[in-house]
């Protein structure tokens, strides 16, 4: 089954925040996304049972290889756009915004060719 923005947002904080403070719990991703508590545990537990992440044990969650695949990949895009649209002038709250919804809506061969636009101009 095709990973929904949202699951791409959830895996992309799960590995800001593994980056940040090296264990992530389902209420780490209740502060940083705001959302409820509820909402954060039926994403995680579909994430899971679609193989992007793991509970172990001690209720700490784990990127699966598929997982951390994806969150690479919107992180990748995420900040070259956010990078992108501050260069062209947009506020960095804009441009974090922004950048978070076109990060979803690009194909990988777009993304590219944008990229390496970008990248053959600076």
């Amino acid at each position: 089954m095709a990973i929904h923005k949202s699951g791409e947002d959830y895996l992309e904080a799960v590995m800001m925040i593994h980056k940040e403070k090296g264990k992530v719990r389902s209420s780490d991703l209740v502060k940083k996304m705001g959302f409820s508590k509820p909402s954060i545990c039926n994403a995680v537990a579909l994430l899971e049972k679609d193989g992007y992440l793991i509970m172990n044990e001690d209720k700490t969650l784990e990127l699966t290889k598929k997982g951390k695949s994806v969150a690479d990949k919107m992180y990748e895009r995420h900040s070259f756009f956010v990078r992108w649209l501050e260069s062209l002038g947009v506020s960095p709250e804009v441009a974090e915004e922004e950048g978070c919804a076109i990060e979803h809506n690009v194909s990988d061969d777009t993304f590219e060719k944008i990229k390496k636009a970008y990248e053959s101009q600076i």
